[in-house]
């Protein structure tokens, strides 16, 4: 299914059958673009669902894909050490950077160490900039999630981030613990030339109605608002979320 000029929605049965498309699927957009470019820009997402994504992108294709030509970002940071198990680059870490030989230089977490979050999300922006240059590069790829609520990266309903027109990324404070976070915006999400939504979970299916209804709002339903105007969408989805 299609809908509109962007916006691909594919089903599968589980998240297993799921994850193995989109790793596959991934691995062939990365050898495309690095054979293009000589390199790959990629937002990772936290969250539960990608796990398995992970796992797979570092087993499977440990071999196959020139990880050593991909940079890693993330969407959004919980404001805790990196050691903590609420972080989100812990989570990446573990599931998909340990089991890769990647230079370090190619892996850009979001700092945590900063007294004040908003410095680190100034520090973050300032780094973004740095690495996609005035000529519109941007990221290749950016995988999100999405809570029951219809919340992004940590873009939640009715913040303030929502409505940035102008910062990249963003200190926010959320009603989910833990609260403080640093977020992308939709500024650079909507740079992207490729977004892959990865949505697992039967408590998600309002939110996802609400995303293809046209009377709904980005700031009531952020997921709706990240829709690169220059790129393509794609929602990966499984059974357990019914027919919308």
């Amino acid at each position: 299914m299609v809908y509109g000029l962007s916006r691909e929605v594919r089903r599968f049965a589980d998240l297993n059958e799921l994850s193995a498309s989109a790793a596959e699927d991934i691995n062939r957009l990365i050898s495309r673009v690095v054979k293009l470019k000589g390199r790959f820009s990629l937002a990772l997402s936290g969250g539960s669902t990608p796990r398995l994504l992970y796992r797979i992108l570092g087993t499977t294709y440990q071999d196959m894909i020139p990880w050593d030509a991909v940079h890693f970002f993330w969407g959004d940071e919980r404001y805790v050490p990196h050691e903590d198990k609420d972080s989100n680059y812990r989570m990446a870490r573990e599931a998909l950077l340990d089991l890769l030989t990647v230079p370090a230089g190619n892996i850009h977490p979001i700092p945590t160490t900063y007294r004040k979050p908003e410095d680190a999300a100034e520090s973050y922006e300032k780094d973004l900039r740095g690495f996609f240059d005035a000529d519109g590069d941007t990221f290749d790829l950016v995988l999100l999630g999405m809570g029951k609520e219809g919340h992004t990266a940590s873009l939640f309903p009715e913040s303030p981030a929502v409505e940035e027109t102008d910062r990249w990324t963003v200190a926010v404070e959320v009603n989910d613990k833990p609260s403080k976070r640093i977020t992308l915006t939709y500024p650079v999400l909507n740079r992207a030339a490729t977004v892959y939504f990865l949505i697992s979970g039967p408590e998600k299916a309002e939110a996802i109605a609400k995303v293809f209804d046209s009377s709904t709002y980005a700031h009531s339903c952020p997921a709706k608002g990240v829709n690169p105007p220059n790129g393509s969408v794609v929602w990966w989805i499984d059974s357990s979320i019914p027919d919308f």
